[in-house]
C-alpha cells in the first residue's frame, strides 16, 4: 500500500481544478513553481508533418521553440490564423491541423526564427 506522501495527495478538486502536488494549492495559484522545465533548445525550430494516432489526418507540428507558455500560445494562434485552420498547443509543441509546413516555415522565418523542415 502506498503512503499518502508517496502518491502526492490530492490531484484534482471539483472546486478549483488541478492541484499542485508539492504545495497542494490550485495550479493557477501555485507558489512553488514546480512546473516542468522545458527542454533546452538548440535554437532551431523544426517543422514536420505527422499522421500517427490521428486516424490518417495530417497535422503540422512545430517543435523546438524556446518560449514561455503564454508566448507559445500566442504564436500558435498566429500560425493557425495564417494557415486558416485549427490546432492546439500541447507540451511545448504547436499543432496546426492539415499539411501547412511551407506556410508555417515562411511565417516563422518572417518572425526571425531559424527553421528546418524535419521528416520527409
Amino acid at each position: 500500500m502506498k503512503s499518502r506522501s508517496a502518491s502526492g495527495g490530492l490531484v484534482y478538486s471539483t472546486d478549483s481544478g488541478r492541484m499542485c502536488p508539492v504545495c497542494r494549492k490550485p495550479v493557477s495559484s501555485c507558489v512553488c513553481s514546480s512546473t516542468p522545465a522545458r527542454p533546452a533548445s538548440d535554437g532551431v525550430v523544426r517543422v514536420s508533418r505527422e499522421t500517427k494516432g490521428r486516424g490518417g489526418k495530417g497535422v503540422t507540428l512545430v517543435r523546438g521553440l524556446a518560449l514561455d507558455p503564454l508566448a507559445l500560445a500566442a504564436l500558435g494562434k498566429q500560425l493557425k490564423t495564417a494557415c486558416g485552420s485549427g490546432g492546439t498547443v500541447k507540451d511545448g509543441t504547436i499543432e496546426v491541423q492539415g499539411d501547412h509546413c511551407d506556410r508555417v516555415i515562411e511565417a516563422l522565418k518572417a518572425q526571425g526564427f531559424v527553421v528546418k523542415r524535419a521528416g520527409g
